[in-house]
Parts: C-alpha cells; sequence; structure tokens
C-alpha cells in the first residue's frame, strides 16, 4: 500500500484512487470484477485495487454483502 510520503505523490498513492471506487458505489452496489472493470484506467494493476478496496473496507468505507456478492458504499 503506498500513502503519501516525501517519495510518493498523492497521485501515486492509494489515497488517490478512493474517489473513482466510491464514486461507482455510490451510484449502486457492484461486484468485484464490474468495480474493477469501471475503475480499471485508474490502477496500473490489479493488486492496486485490491489494496484500494482493503484500505477503504478498513476505514469502513465499504462493505461486501456476501449474500448478493456485492461491494455497498457505507454513507
Amino acid at each position: 500500500m503506498k500513502l503519501p510520503s516525501k517519495i510518493t505523490s498523492y497521485r501515486e498513492s492509494v489515497l488517490s484512487r478512493f474517489s473513482p471506487i466510491l464514486n461507482v458505489l455510490q451510484k449502486a452496489d457492484t461486484k468485484v470484477v464490474p468495480l474493477f472493470e469501471a475503475t480499471e484506467k485508474y490502477f496500473c494493476n490489479i493488486e492496486e485495487f485490491i489494496d484500494t478496496l482493503d484500505c477503504l473496507f478498513a476505514l469502513h468505507k465499504i462493505i461486501y454483502d456476501a449474500e448478493r456478492g456485492v461491494i455497498h458504499y457505507v454513507a
């Protein structure tokens, strides 16, 4: 996970990738693969995408609804 620092700019950090994911999830709950497809232009690879989801989950901004298999935005 890349956090902003003297070496890593905000644009290269995981924080800059929160908003694209949250923008998609604010419209509707989404499964993981379609969420990645909708936001993949913001990520270099799938690892960055998963790191961003991990951070959002740890911050309680998203939850995974296992029954429906979707990610839900927590307001």
